[in-house]
C-alpha cells in the first residue's frame, strides 16, 4: 500500500455515533450549569433587593409571630412608600440598640471587610449585624404615650391593640411619654411584658429615647410562610387607620415639601429651555 494512502484510524474506539453522543452530553452539562448558575444568581438578587426570609428568634412578637416562624420581608416596599404605623419591620441594631447584649453593633473597621460584609448581608448569606423585628408605633414627630384608659396613645389618639397584643398583655409595663425624634421610629413588641423594645431601651437610658433610625430598616415583614399551619399575611391593624390619627411630622413635612419640590423642578426646566 502506498505510504500516502489513507487508512482507518481506530483511535479510542469511538465511532461517529459515539462522538456525537459525547458532544451532546457535554452540551447538556454546560446547559445545566448555566441554568443552575442563573437560578442561584436570580435567587441572590431577589434576596438582596426584593424579598428575604427571616426566622423569628424569640417570644417578643407573640402571638402575631411565634418563635421558629419564618416570615418573608419585602425589602423593596420602602423605596415606593414611607414606613407606616402598624408595619412589622426588620431592622439592624447599628446606630441604636447594638447587639443582643446591648454592646455597640458597629461595622468592621477595615473598608474591604466592611464592603464584603455589606454585600453578604444584602444577599442574606452572612451578616455581622444584629437584626430585630418589631411593630412600628410612632413615626418621626409623633407623641407616643401610655396610658390613657389603659391604652397607648399616638398624638392623643388611643390605639385599640386587642387584635395583636399577646393575650393578657398590658399596653405597656411602664408609663411613658416621648416625642419621636426626626429620622427615627418608636417600635414595640406585641408581647409587651417580654419584649426588648423602644420602651425597654428608653428606660435603660439609650440615646434618642430608645428609638431606632429609619435608615437601618431592612424591610417590612408581610407573610408567614412556615410552618404551613400558620401561613398567612401580616396586615396593618385597623386601629392605625383611624381618620383621627394625624400624620407624623415627617409625613406632614413631606406632604408640604412635595408641591414645593415640584414647583422648583418646573422652574429649573424653564431656566434650561
Amino acid at each position: 500500500m502506498p505510504e500516502d494512502q489513507a487508512t482507518d484510524d481506530p483511535g479510542d474506539g469511538q465511532g461517529p455515533a459515539q462522538g456525537s453522543r459525547a458532544g451532546k452530553q457535554k452540551k447538556f452539562w454546560r446547559q445545566l450549569l448555566v441554568i443552575v448558575v442563573t437560578a442561584i444568581a436570580l435567587m441572590l438578587l431577589l434576596k438582596a433587593f426584593v424579598v428575604q426570609p427571616y426566622r423569628i428568634p424569640s417570644q417578643s412578637m407573640e402571638d402575631t409571630l411565634l418563635p421558629g416562624d419564618r416570615v418573608l420581608v419585602n425589602k423593596l416596599i420602602y423605596h415606593f412608600r414611607g414606613i407606616d404605623r402598624g408595619d412589622i419591620i426588620v431592622f439592624s441594631g447599628q446606630g441604636s440598640w447594638g447587639n443582643l447584649e446591648g454592646a455597640p453593633d458597629t461595622p468592621p473597621s477595615n473598608p474591604v471587610v466592611r464592603v464584603v460584609d455589606d454585600v453578604l448581608s444584602d444577599i442574606g448569606l452572612y451578616s455581622s449585624q444584629t437584626f430585630y423585628i418589631k411593630r412600628v408605633i410612632g413615626l418621626p414627630g409623633d407623641h407616643v404615650a401610655c396610658c390613657t384608659d389603659g391604652r397607648v396613645t399616638v398624638n392623643g389618639v388611643p390605639l385599640d391593640e386587642t387584635s395583636y397584643l399577646f393575650p393578657g398583655s398590658s399596653s405597656a409595663p411602664k408609663t411613658f411619654s416621648v416625642t419621636v425624634p426626626a429620622g427615627r421610629l418608636w417600635v414595640m413588641g406585641d408581647n409587651r411584658e417580654d419584649s426588648d423594645d423602644s420602651l425597654d431601651h428608653s428606660l435603660d437610658g439609650f440615646p434618642d429615647q430608645g428609638t431606632i433610625p429609619e435608615h437601618e430598616v431592612a424591610g417590612r415583614a408581610f407573610l408567614v410562610v412556615w410552618p404551613l399551619s400558620r401561613f398567612g399575611d401580616l396586615p396593618i391593624p385597623a386601629t392605625f387607620k383611624q381618620a383621627a390619627l394625624p400624620a407624623g411630622a415627617a409625613g406632614a413635612a413631606a406632604f408640604v415639601a412635595a408641591p414645593l419640590l415640584l414647583l422648583l423642578r418646573q422652574r429649573q426646566r424653564r431656566s434650561h429651555d
